[in-house]
């Protein structure tokens, strides 16, 4: 059975966006490329409504890019259980409320008992100084807080 696996809005602008002049966000880039070329198989693969809205904005071409690698994916759908998360998170100071859809993103994949989510986002997401009280707020309303991780990360992780 293969490990299921939401995709955050950072994948796809990774994915296609052109290649940067910063070394380590073009490392990122290139891990990102490979990752999905090579390996994304191995997963069941989810995104949702609000992946989408992000990934349309910006640059038309670009928007467009990002929203043709998205299509074929299944979307998980809001909830009464993820805005509970949503409201926990926000109130909790976990994810500021500036930035209200990173909340969404991780409460899409703990209500739907997602075993990885894969980001870029290590500022409010994969950010080893959150990881714990993240973990405790989804395990105080009964859920399992599913592997934040990036594509570098399974890379390293996955069989050849």
């Amino acid at each position: 059975m293969k490990s299921r696996l939401c995709i955050e809005t950072t994948i796809p602008s990774y994915l296609v966006a052109r290649a940067s002049r910063n070394l380590r966000l073009a490392a990122d880039q290139e891990s990102t490329q490979v990752w999905w070329e090579k390996h994304r198989r191995k997963y069941d693969l989810f995104i949702s409504e609000a992946v989408l809205e992000e990934a349309a904005d910006g640059d038309a071409d670009f928007a467009a890019k990002r929203l043709s690698v998205l299509e074929e994916l299944p979307r998980l759908r809001v909830t009464v259980e993820v805005g509970e998360l949503v409201t926990r998170f926000l109130d909790e100071q976990i994810i500021p409320p500036t930035v209200a859809v990173d909340a969404v993103h991780l409460a899409l994949a703990v209500a739907h008992r997602m075993d990885l989510l894969l980001t870029w986002n290590c500022k409010h997401l994969h950010n080893p100084h959150l990881e714990r009280r993240i973990i405790a707020a989804c395990r105080d309303l009964g859920y399992d807080c599913p592997v934040i991780c990036t594509p570098a990360e399974l890379l390293k992780s996955d069989e050849p």
